[in-house]
């Protein structure tokens, strides 16, 4: 189905596009459901579609040439899927998989080749995300080698929060030992311990969100780096922005963070 009203956006780099490049940009796109566990991009094959989450959500995972997979990023309706075209280069470095199951907006590839040149607000404003993304990267690569499991676990919880829109997760042990890099029994130690100071709760497979501010107070500071560096970057005017990509004495909301509830703390199963 091919999106023409502007009511329907949900994707904030295309929201924020002047009102004229933005219709010009929808009437080349057409709204996708996309399902997990998709694989929508495999590494060093040739890119067919960009993609702009509207309520679904994806993982880029980075991988050995065995099967050891690791997710180094994830992308929901604060961005897009294909910024390596940005870079006028058609095939992706990384897998992208489809972690939430929801509906995007796709584009053909030559079709937004051809939508970069005609529009130089979204040139820039993507341009602005890549850069957001390669620091994004780089974080994560910090905080897999300097930060505890628990740190981490709460990070990774939050960020797919955001992006679920919701303060119920279905995720499993084994799934989540895939995307940290760690082993399950790590994985059990972290839940449990977020579990024992009621911050979430985890039974068969579930985790629900009990105290999102705790749980905040607990992930690593990466979390809140890479909130405020995407608000610095993205979200102010150029005047504004501050150096190194942070605000001077304040937080940056998550993202979405309106469309989450705060929650009394309840009892929970171990995992």
């Amino acid at each position: 189905m091919v999106i023409s009203k502007p009511d329907v956006i949900e994707n904030r780099l295309l929201a924020a596009l002047p009102r004229k490049d933005r219709m010009h940009m929808l009437a080349g796109c057409e709204r996708v459901t996309l399902e997990a566990p998709q694989l929508i991009y495999e590494a060093e094959k040739r890119i067919q579609f960009v993609y702009f989450p509207l309520d679904c959500f994806a993982s880029v995972i980075a991988s050995t040439h065995g099967k050891d997979r690791l997710e180094v990023g994830m992308i929901g309706n604060e961005g897009m899927v294909g910024a390596p075209l940005l870079m006028s280069m058609d095939v992706p470095l990384l897998d992208v998989m489809i972690q939430g199951t929801g509906t995007a907006l796709r584009m053909r590839n030559a079709l937004f080749k051809r939508e970069l040149e005609y529009s130089s607000a979204l040139r820039r404003r993507l341009q602005n995300y890549a850069y957001v993304v390669m620091r994004q990267l780089a974080q994560a690569t910090t905080c897999m080698r300097f930060h505890l499991v628990e740190e981490r676990l709460a990070r990774w919880l939050l960020m797919t929060q955001d992006r679920a829109h919701s303060d119920v997760l279905h995720l499993t042990q084994e799934f989540l030992s895939y995307m940290l890099g760690v082993r399950r029994v790590g994985i059990s130690k972290a839940a449990t311990s977020l579990q024992q100071r009621g911050l979430i709760s985890y039974s068969r497979g579930e985790i629900r969100i009990l105290d999102r501010e705790g749980l905040i107070e607990a992930a690593c500071r990466c979390y809140r780096a890479d909130i405020e560096y995407y608000a610095n970057v993205l979200e102010k005017p150029h005047s504004e922005r501050t150096p190194h990509g942070q605000h001077r004495g304040q937080h940056a909301p998550a993202p979405s963070s309106n469309r989450m509830r705060k929650h009394n703390v309840a009892s929970g199963s171990s995992p």
